[in-house]
């Protein structure tokens, strides 16, 4: 049994029990191993969340980085869409995503902020516009994976009209994204 392995294993068992239902005592029965033996790899259970974090993004952190030839705005969107879908590819990836520190990912992050001064976007404006899509995208998805009702809209009312999740978060990324275009035009690159 390897760290990568406990984390595959604790991954699947969110994907089955979700976030709320996972603990050590079921990775360890389903490890067949005791409880004590994934200390060796984890500390706490919250270093095991992080390393899962870390895990279930793999995806959007394996995306190919901007280069110099690509439209800003059209990158920004690409990103925060594949930064989505990898959140919904795991059951409660949102939440699992929330509030976890990518500390893997911060020279990937940096190269995504100079791309963005590299187009002519203020860097201050970057960092907040990157910040922005980011915690719009969890919300979204956070909101997206809560949702109970059924997705066809069979559970509500009839006077309540069915939020098409997708569309409303492409509404979303545009605004922001016109906001940034809109601002940088404005001001212009430092």
């Amino acid at each position: 049994m390897n760290r990568e392995t406990v984390v595959a294993e604790a991954l699947d068992l969110l994907d089955e029990v979700g976030l709320d239902a996972v603990s050590t005592r079921q990775l360890a029965k389903r490890l067949g191993v005791e409880q004590p033996s994934l200390y060796y790899h984890f500390k706490t259970k919250k270093d095991l969340l992080a390393a899962m974090a870390e895990a279930a993004m793999a995806p959007h952190a394996d995306a190919r980085l901007p280069t110099p030839d690509d439209d800003w705005r059209e990158w920004f969107l690409d990103n925060s869409r594949s930064f989505r879908r990898t959140l919904l590819m795991r059951r409660d990836g949102a939440r699992l995503h929330a509030g976890s520190t990518p500390t893997g990912d911060l020279d990937r992050i940096r190269r995504k902020i100079a791309f963005l001064v590299t187009s002519g976007v203020q860097e201050r404006d970057a960092q907040m516009a990157m910040l922005a899509a980011s915690r719009f995208t969890v919300g979204c998805v956070l909101e997206e994976q809560a949702d109970t009702g059924s997705p066809d809209g069979e559970d509500l009312p009839d006077d309540v009209p069915v939020l098409d999740q997708e569309e409303a978060f492409e509404a979303g990324l545009t605004l922001i994204l016109g906001g940034l275009a809109q601002h940088t035009a404005t001001i212009g690159p430092e």
